[in-house]
């Protein structure tokens, strides 16, 4: 990912998620060296499939963010970059990546199981429920996955 994919990224971004990131927090990740990537269907020009971001820590890496455009899902391109981004935490001699997912987000909760990744904890009221309701929150489920 290039602070020129950011503006698309973040399109996809507000159209797959109630409380969506900001551009800011894409930019701000990639100021920061974290391992971003971006999937397109054929080259810098086509269309934007998908995206990561992960954050490498000393032996543990944590996947903050995954993402596909609607129109691609269920076509295998999240375990592409599940792939991608567990590789990357190898290559920088992490033991194990965790991430957070929503309950409510029963598709990925099965990519992240069926992956290998494991429940491992629950951060109460993590999420907010939308960008315009601040105030509900939802919890996540933490999941980690040994490499």
């Amino acid at each position: 990912m290039q602070l020129s994919d950011v503006a698309e990224v973040a399109e996809i971004e507000r159209s797959v998620y109630a409380a969506p990131w900001s551009e800011g927090n894409f930019v701000d990740s990639l100021m920061a060296g974290y391992c971003a990537w971006v999937l397109r269907t054929d080259g810098r020009a086509a269309p934007l499939i998908g995206y990561f971001v992960l954050m490498a820590a000393v032996d543990e890496a944590h996947l903050l963010n995954l993402s596909i455009a609607s129109a691609w899902q269920a076509q295998g391109h999240g375990l592409f970059l599940l792939r991608k981004a567990t590789g990357l935490a190898v290559d920088h001699h992490a033991t194990s990546v965790i991430l957070e997912v929503r309950p409510s987000n029963s598709r990925a909760l099965a990519i992240y199981r069926r992956f290998g990744f494991h429940d491992h904890g629950l951060r109460r009221r993590y999420y907010p429920a939308s960008a315009q309701d601040q105030q509900s929150r939802e919890d996540a489920i933490v999941m980690r996955l040994p490499l």
